[in-house]
């Protein structure tokens, strides 16, 4: 992360915090994780094409579905990922 571009802003009912990569950073965050301490971490996955797929598999197909199953499965893809939107194509 880098420090001086990362900043948290607390009100009485939210909080915001902005993380910046460092400099040498590259590439798209998979994941976020948060709580209160190490030992009650959450985890949220970014969007991400990755991400889309590895969760349609799981909900989709579970591990003793056939390869014929799996060769049918919508293809997912990403398009854009904004604050105000995600765009996703089904085909």
């Amino acid at each position: 992360l880098a420090s001086p571009e990362s900043s948290i802003d607390v009100s009485a009912h939210n909080a915001a915090i902005t993380l910046a990569k460092a400099p040498g950073s590259t590439g798209p965050w998979e994941k976020l994780c948060f709580g209160p301490d190490t030992s009650a971490l959450q985890e949220r996955l970014f969007v991400s094409e990755e991400n889309v797929d590895g969760f349609l598999d799981t909900v989709l197909c579970p591990s003793f579905c056939k390869q014929s199953v799996l060769e049918s499965q919508p293809l997912i893809e990403v398009l854009d990922v904004t604050e105000d939107k995600s765009q996703i194509r089904l085909q």
